[in-house]
């Protein structure tokens, strides 16, 4: 697996990204433009078990372990949900389970995500990134057991 940028690098790249939009509406288009481009996830993992509680959009993640990496595969029926789990998972699949852990993933903040969605949606947000943690948490174990 090829090496991808440390978090920090594609972090500022989506803030970039983000500051090249005037107003939130280009923002919410980009983000689900974002959600456009994400690979289809495997409809034999839009299951319960893959089902990340606390998002009120219904929202499938799975992750794998692959040459030391995460690599995240996720979906959602909602398109700015689909948005957001795409940008995790820029930021996150293709990591080292412990820069994920200790991601604070502040770019968040920085594009004004947080201010700008509801409350909802903020819980939702907080959910997903609670569940891409707690993913690589397990693969660090499962790694260090073995």
């Amino acid at each position: 697996m090829e090496q991808r940028p440390p978090i920090p690098q594609i972090e500022d790249e989506i803030v970039e990204e983000f500051e090249l939009f005037d107003n939130w509406e280009d923002k919410y288009e980009y983000l689900i433009d974002m959600g456009k481009k994400l690979p289809p996830l495997d409809n034999m993992h839009k299951d319960d078990e893959h089902r990340i509680r606390g998002c009120q959009s219904t929202v499938w993640m799975v992750s794998e372990l692959r040459d030391g990496q995460i690599v995240y595969h996720a979906d959602s029926d909602a398109m700015i949900v689909k948005g957001l789990i795409s940008m995790l998972i820029r930021v996150l699949s293709g990591q080292t389970p412990q820069d994920i852990i200790q991601a604070d993933l502040g770019f968040i903040d920085r594009i004004g995500m947080t201010s700008h969605l509801a409350q909802t949606r903020s819980n939702g947000l907080r959910a997903m990134i609670k569940q891409m943690k707690l993913d690589a948490t397990a693969w660090q174990l499962k790694a260090n057991a073995s």
